[in-house]
Parts: structure tokens; sequence; C-alpha cells
């Protein structure tokens, strides 16, 4: 990505999991592309409360519980230092569970990097417990790092985009195209069109090559001036018919980075996130980075 010249860092949650590393090197990695700080961030969630039975023991299992989480920082900086060159590394284990404590990080962030499963192993714990919510409240994007079939994410491929004709995507297509752009690939721009709500007994009766006009020119319409602000990126324009979030998981198998825009919203009243990217952050074969209108394009 271009420099980011409000300096805000990339921040990346760390909880010692294979998972989290493959975050970690992958966030070392868009800090030294936007030239900023890398911040290392282990929500410590272990309150000093005495065990019911045996308070004494208390203190002293906190103190190696947080000594083990400050290990498992110090062990993510060196690996974010053998990922990028000379990055600048803040290394931080903060109070607190990781939800608030990382939803409070991305109000100075440029970025929020998290992997896609905790400790445990346990296949989409992470996506479902923290990443969505976070994606649905942080305030800036955020990044989820997935690798195809669970390896490591690629480094090459181009970067998708979803355009859903709704104004939201506009934030997402501005992240998307700092992204190929930053990385000297093209961007593809997906538009998926066949999610209608049509009766079967109507759908013969439909002029299908009529409306599928009409949504090329909807996506032609949301890209209409971007190629004069990224001259250098080259654009693929699919307009395809399926439901989004299949037609986006299909592309992720050979990008490196899928990017969606959401509606999604924070708050105890209703911490939502659209169903194409909760789908995109459970099943796609790359990267995904959910993009909310309010947070910016992140860069």
């Amino acid at each position: 990505m271009r420099s980011d010249e409000s300096g805000r860092p990339v921040v990346v949650g760390v909880d010692g999991s294979e998972s989290s590393k493959e975050a970690v090197r992958w966030a070392a990695q868009e800090a030294a592309r936007r030239r900023v700080p890398l911040r290392l961030v282990n929500a410590f969630g272990w309150m000093a409360t005495g065990h019911i039975g045996d308070p004494g023991l208390g203190a002293d299992h906190r103190a190696v519980l947080l000594d083990a989480a400050r290990r498992e920082v110090a062990t993510a900086a060196a690996a974010a230092r053998l990922s990028a060159r000379d990055p600048a590394v803040d290394e931080q284990v903060l109070t607190g569970y990781p939800i608030p404590v990382l939803a409070a990080e991305s109000a100075g962030a440029g970025l929020v990097v998290l992997g896609d499963r905790g400790l445990g192993g346990f296949t989409g714990l992470l996506v479902g417990s923290v990443a969505v919510a976070l994606a649905a409240r942080a305030a800036c994007p955020v990044v989820v790092v997935r690798g195809g079939d669970g390896g490591t994410p690629r480094s090459e491929g181009p970067v998708v985009v979803g355009i859903d004709g709704h104004p939201v995507s506009e934030a997402a297509l501005a992240f998307a195209y700092e992204a190929a752009d930053a990385r000297r690939v093209p961007l593809i721009a997906v538009h998926a069109w066949h999610d209608l709500m049509v009766e079967p007994t109507m759908a013969p009766l439909l002029d299908w090559p009529v409306i599928e006009a009409d949504e090329r020119l909807q996506l032609a319409e949301r890209l209409a001036g971007w190629g004069e602000k990224f001259p250098d990126v080259a654009v693929q324009r699919r307009v395809i018919r399926d439901r989004p979030a299949r037609a986006l998981v299909e592309a992720s198998r050979h990008a490196q980075l899928v990017v969606v825009g959401s509606r999604g919203r924070g708050g105890i009243a209703g911490m939502v996130l659209g169903s194409v990217s909760q789908a995109l952050l459970h099943h796609a074969k790359c990267p995904v980075a959910v993009v909310r209108p309010d947070t910016g394009d992140g860069t």
C-alpha cells in the first residue's frame, strides 16, 4: 500500500497459536509495505482473583501466565523481524479480553490483523468468537489471515474485491485498489447477481440477458473514476450469475487477498456482520479484509 502518512500501526492479535504466527508474518510484511510500525498485542484475560479453595495461589498463577504471554509476544516479535526488513515492532501484553482490547486498539490503528483459529486448534473458533465480532465493530479495516486448506497464505496472485452495487463497496474498493497497487498485481472486481428472490415459476419469464447487461452497467458505474486514481492497476471485471459468497470463495482460491465491504454494526444491542463477510471469514482460501464504510480505506 502507499505509505500511511498518519503513521497508524498495523496491529496484530497474538495468542501463541500457529494461526496467530501466520497472522504475525503477514502483518509484518503489510506494515513494511505501509512503512508503519507493527504492534503486537496479547489480550491477557486472567484476572487477579483467587481460586476457590486455594486463594493463596492466585497471584502466583497469574504471574506464571503473564510471563508466558510475554514470551508469546517476544516469540512473535522475532518471527516478525524475520518476515520483514527492519520492522519497528511494539510488544504489548494488555489486561482484558480479545474483543474489547482489539476494538480499543483499532481506534488508533490503520489495520487490525488476526489469525483464523485460536489456541486449541478448533477450526473456526477465533473466526466465530473474535474475528466476526471485531470486524463488525472495529474502527479500522480487519484482515483475517487464512491459507488455502489451512496452509500458509500465498504471496502471489491477484487481489479480489466483491462489488454488490451498494455504496458500502466504496470503502472496500479504495482498500482493494491500494492493496493491488502496492503489490503490483491485477485487481479482480467480482459482481455476483444471481442472489435474487425469484419465484421458480417466474424465472423462465425473465429476460436474463437484459438483467445481466444491467448488472454489468452497475459494476461499470462502481468502478468509474478509480482507473484514473490508480492507472497502474489492471482491472478484470467479472459479472457472475451466482451467489456472492460462493463466487468470492471460488475467486479466493487463486488470490492473495479478497476484500469485501460490510454493513456490519457494533454495539451490545446488535453485533452483526453481513452474511457474505461471514462466509468468507469461514471459507475463503486466502486472507480476507473486511472494510466497513465508516472505517475509511485503512491507509
